[in-house]
């Protein structure tokens, strides 16, 4: 803190009046380093850390087959549960139907039509394609959620840290491929006839994949070592929660380098469970505390409209996993599955864009 020594007026007020003792007057001390969370610590330490239950399941089960593909059965579901609640979104809010109203209306034919000549072309190249573009999209999600934290301490290097967790993902997929020891992981998995397919794809890859690893690594340490800098110069103002956050994704990624199994499980549910809880927070801030919304706000804006609206949503789920169970062949649960899949990972590009204020209030990425 700097000072400044500065003289009072005179006394009495009178012209030659005696000064009096000089003053010290601090200078404005910089903004300390803080913790600026998005729900509250608990919750916040809770979401970030929300994949080591998974891992440490898969790990405690990697010698049990049946209990661990129970488990990774367990983790799809939970994937695939999350995933129509975008549409709830788009499609019980006019508003939210407005930002791409031909993109919304024509997209889940687009996407049907697509499942069906994925399923009569090459069913592996889908999943495989489907695979990827799901892991870039749980990318950007934890990309969004490094921002909202970044936003509320004013810092704008958002691209850096954009192509810094790309690098992170782009690593652990080069080094699953060229790692030798991934197909004996693979095959504690009962992945089934497509998945497996993939999986042979994957094994094709892979002296291609070596070739990259030390290129991807120079980049990734080249890109982390930026942003430590970049944080370094501005750790005075910086939000510390967003360390918590960043740090506990670096993790998991380290994880993923050491067990795919272990790091993907983590991966995939700890998306879905903040997924939930992004939900959550936009329900209650953007529908039940003001009026608009459509369909959607109405609903949960009645007493107890928000439980109700969590009710009838697993309800639906439900009957769309059991229906498919009980009544469904290979063909319509591909469709189901990739339908439903692609519009969440497509629609949710439009529907979360921080630079939207409503969105940015909604899950509190303001300073």
């Amino acid at each position: 803190m700097t000072t400044a020594v500065a003289s009072p007026p005179h006394a009495g007020g009178g012209e030659g009046a005696a000064p009096g003792p000089p003053t010290v007057v601090s200078a404005p001390a910089p903004p300390s380093t803080r913790f600026s969370w998005i729900h509250n610590p608990a919750l916040d330490i809770a979401l970030a850390l929300a994949w080591i239950p998974f891992a440490l399941a898969a790990w405690a089960l990697l010698d049990n087959r049946v209990a661990l593909n129970a488990l990774l059965a367990g983790v799809f579901l939970l994937s695939f549960s999350h995933q129509p609640l975008t549409l709830a979104f788009v499609y019980g809010d006019p508003a939210q139907f407005r930002l791409k109203r031909a993109i919304f209306t024509w997209a889940p034919f687009c996407f049907i039509v697509a499942a069906l000549i994925g399923r009569n072309i090459s069913l592996a190249l889908v999943a495989v394609v489907a695979g990827l573009w799901n892991a870039e999209h749980t990318l950007m999600q934890r990309y969004g959620v490094t921002r909202i934290y970044g936003r509320k301490a004013g810092d704008t290097h958002g691209m850096l840290e954009k192509l810094m967790l790309i690098s992170w993902l782009v690593l652990a997929l080069v080094w699953v491929a060229a790692d030798s020891r991934t197909g004996g992981f693979l095959q504690r998995l009962d992945l089934g006839a497509t998945n497996a397919d993939g999986v042979e794809i994957l094994r094709t890859l892979r002296p291609w994949a070596q070739w990259l690893l030390v290129p991807t690594i120079a980049t990734v340490l080249a890109l982390t070592v930026a942003w430590l800098r970049v944080e370094w110069q501005r750790r005075e103002t910086a939000n510390r929660a967003k360390y918590v956050y960043v740090g506990s994704t670096a993790a998991l990624f380290v994880v993923m380098l050491i067990n795919p199994i272990l790091g993907i499980m983590g991966y995939v549910a700890a998306h879905a469970i903040e997924y939930f809880a992004i939900v959550n927070q936009t329900l209650g801030k953007r529908y039940m505390a003001q009026p608009g919304g459509g369909a959607l706000g109405r609903a949960v804006r009645l007493p107890l409209g928000r439980p109700l609206f969590y009710i009838t949503y697993i309800g639906i789920i439900a009957a769309i996993v059991f229906s498919l169970k009980w009544h469904g062949d290979p063909t319509m649960y591909a469709v189901v599955y990739l339908t439903l899949g692609g519009m969440h990972v497509f629609y949710d590009g439009f529907i979360w864009k921080l630079r939207r204020p409503e969105v940015a209030g909604s899950v509190g990425a303001t300073a």
